[in-house]
């Protein structure tokens, strides 16, 4: 049991860790490209490739390249069901450092999203599965051959073959979710490549001579081909729609799809009471509006000193309607409106009142 909560802390800092680095990442990044943009270099977006001279890029690449690591690293000592969802803080700390080194404004909006994340990850933490079941390649083997489990994988794979070559076609550049779709459904099997790989390797250390099992390599090309498959549709969907849709659309069907693979595999929901399940999805949930409110309102001007003057606009300016209050109509005044009307064959058109008969 204690090695078993030693293993679940590690995974928790390396997760934790892994969205620090990568979260960094998209800021160094960002910094090298307007410096270079700054000098007059021909921009990556116009062809360009000066950025491989800056060094600024080149730290965000490492950072990159160490955030991904550590997060490879996760999946072998931490649930599938925690690893996957922090790596909603990744985008929590580049809005955070973009907002002090790239002067972008984070507004009301984005500071109760970042808090959301914050909580919905604590949360998350607090009730997630502490206890591992699968601690071997021959564990994880017999994992792999469940029914429950290959039902599930011949869903994904048919699933995707149909998205991809009779739904794409027709209305990947029109419709977001198809694209997304693809992404999130394949992402949940490579998530479960990633896991198995990482308990090799964890064997391999240990002196395990996993390189001879051919489950090892099996997983490896299959996580090669999920990953090719993610990437190239996802720049589909980064290409065509907008980042502030893509992202958190893709976050939220990406974890969910991990998520139920998760416990379709492991069954880690198993071992879970119900607080704990009711926890996890919560804090979950929790981080999903964070993520929206971060990017559904960050080119929105508002801050707390602006909010009494929206309130005073809401109640004295008319900007709720532009309709001032009007009082409802009774039978006095009906009456009265019914004594003016336009007579009838009046060759002028002209307006009078009707005489009424004493």
């Amino acid at each position: 049991m204690e090695v078993n909560r030693l293993d679940f802390y590690i995974g928790l800092s390396l997760a934790v860790g892994s969205s620090a680095f990568i979260g960094s990442s998209f800021i160094l990044k960002k910094k090298g490209l307007l410096r270079l943009a700054s000098k007059g270099s021909m921009r990556a977006g116009q062809g360009g490739h000066a950025y491989l001279k800056e060094w600024l890029w080149w730290a965000g690449l490492i950072s990159m390249g160490t955030g991904e690591a550590a997060n490879f690293a996760a999946y072998a000592f931490a649930p599938a069901t925690l690893v996957t969802p922090l790596g909603a803080l990744s985008v929590l700390v580049s809005a955070v450092l973009s907002s002090y080194f790239l002067n972008e404004r984070l507004n009301v909006h984005g500071k109760i999203g970042c808090l959301l994340c914050i909580l919905g990850s604590t949360v998350m933490v607090i009730h997630a599965p502490q206890e591992e079941e699968v601690a071997s390649l021959s564990a994880m083997a017999e994992k792999l051959r469940d029914s429950g489990f290959i039902v599930f994988a011949v869903c994904v794979v048919g699933s995707s073959l149909v998205l991809i070559f009779a739904v794409a076609p027709r209305f990947g550049q029109k419709n977001v979710l198809v694209y997304i779709l693809i992404c999130s459904v394949i992402g949940s099997l490579s998530v479960s490549c990633v896991k198995g790989l990482g308990i090799g390797i964890k064997e391999l250390f240990a002196g395990t001579a996993v390189l001879k099992e051919p489950l090892f390599w099996s997983l490896v090309i299959c996580l090669v081909i999920c990953i090719s498959v993610q990437i190239n549709y996802l720049n589909k969907a980064l290409d065509i729609f907008n980042t502030s849709i893509v992202t958190p659309i893709y976050y939220v069907f990406f974890t969910t799809s991990v998520m139920a693979c998760s416990a379709i595999l492991f069954k880690e929901w198993l071992r879970m009471n119900a607080d704990g399940i009711v926890g996890t999805i919560s804090g979950f949930l929790t981080i999903i509006l964070g993520i929206f409110l971060l990017h559904a309102f960050k080119d929105i001007t508002f801050s707390c000193d602006s909010l009494p003057l929206y309130l005073r606009k809401g109640s004295h300016g008319l900007q709720w309607g532009q309709q001032p209050y009007v009082a409802l109509p009774n039978h006095d005044t009906q009456a009265q409106d019914e004594l003016k009307l336009p007579r009838e064959g009046n060759s002028k058109g002209g307006w009078g009142t009707h005489q009424i008969a004493p």
